[in-house]
């Protein structure tokens, strides 16, 4: 239906069809003088004398949008065609940045900012482009927090960038979580795939305690396990891209994991079964995890681009940088529990 026009009541006079009847009561858009005490008290708060003039924005505020429901729908319908028909891009790894902005980021989305209440810390550390790798520590017996450090970085970065994390093989043999993870930009956590991304330009995120922290019970919480032989350190002297400690406090206490049912866990082909105070207790009930409040904080950046080429095959350095970057890591999770008031707050 098309938009109504408004004429204003001083013009169009020349126009008006014979016969028509100019309207009776004419707004003049004054009001009757008020006492000066009136006055000033609206000059105190900033009020101006005259109103605002009938259908006219005040100053500094802005007009609501208009059909914003009917965008919201048209762009709805236009995704679900382009998803029907296939005319959508994935990248060589599988990745669909529009599934993962629309779609699977809206429903991560409430748990960062409602359940877990994030608070993210030394975004700035992360460059505005080009390729770097992002090393966190892993734990919370499930992997939440790859999930929410990947809307931490999109979310708070001035370039909205994305996170592209490697994972374990486990991820890609589970049904449905090989789709999604494929589909959200993460890819096995081979050197060869991360050397690719990293020099492609993009940020690529890597948790070296792997299964040995993700799994620890509770009594080792926020103390780091192995980082491995440093595959990380070697991928991103071959790229020459910066790599940044990552820090993640809150993530041990969402389920705290007090017992390993190994026997299942070796039934069911997984690397631990957990048990916690709430699971398998509870049945489904058990497996929503507490709600703690989280803190990520991102280091300052360790260069490796003043390296030469042969770097990469010196174990000496990589074993004094993935030492480095741990370390980074430890002493910056023992600072964040110190600040801590909390494990909810």
């Amino acid at each position: 239906m098309a938009d109504a026009k408004v004429i204003p009541f001083d013009e169009g006079a020349a126009d008006r069809p014979r016969g028509e009847r100019r309207p009776r009561h004419r707004p003049t858009g004054r009001r009757k003088a008020e006492p000066s005490a009136v006055r000033e008290v609206r000059a105190l708060h900033g009020q101006d004398d005259e109103p605002a003039a009938v259908g006219e924005t005040p100053e500094g505020a802005q007009a609501a949008p208009r059909g914003g429901l009917e965008r919201r729908i048209a762009g709805g319908l236009s995704f679900l065609r382009r998803r029907l028909t296939g005319e959508y891009e994935v990248d060589e790894f599988g990745y669909d940045q529009e599934l993962t902005d629309q779609v699977l980021m809206s429903l991560l989305r409430p748990a960062y900012e409602k359940y877990f209440r994030v608070e993210v810390k030394g975004i700035e550390n992360i460059p505005a482009d080009g390729g770097a790798l992002i090393v966190a520590n892993h734990s919370g017996t499930l992997p939440l927090d790859g999930l929410m450090l990947q809307v931490a970085v999109h979310d708070r970065h001035p370039q909205n960038r994305h996170l592209r994390l490697l994972a374990a093989d486990l991820v890609f043999m589970l049904p449905v979580v090989n789709e999604l993870a494929r589909k959200a930009g993460h890819t096995l956590a081979c050197a060869e795939d991360a050397q690719r991304l990293l020099e492609s330009g993009e940020l690529v995120g890597v948790m070296p305690e792997g299964f040995k922290g993700i799994g620890k019970p509770f009594s080792e919480r926020y103390k780091l396990q192995r980082f491995g032989r440093g595959g990380f350190v070697s991928t991103a002297l071959r790229a020459g891209t910066p790599i940044v400690p990552c820090s993640i406090v809150g993530a041990e206490e969402i389920y705290p994991m007090i017992g390993n049912a190994k026997t299942l866990a070796r039934v069911l082909g997984f690397p631990y079964f957990p048990i916690t105070p709430t699971f398998p207790w509870l049945g489904p009930l058990g497996a929503v995890p507490l709600p703690t409040k989280w803190t990520i904080q991102f280091g300052e950046p360790i260069a490796t681009d003043g390296y030469p080429p042969e770097a990469a095959e010196d174990p000496m350095l990589m074993f004094n940088l993935t030492d480095q970057v741990r370390e980074q890591i430890q002493h910056t999770l023992y600072k964040l529990l110190v600040q801590r008031r909390s494990v909810f707050f």
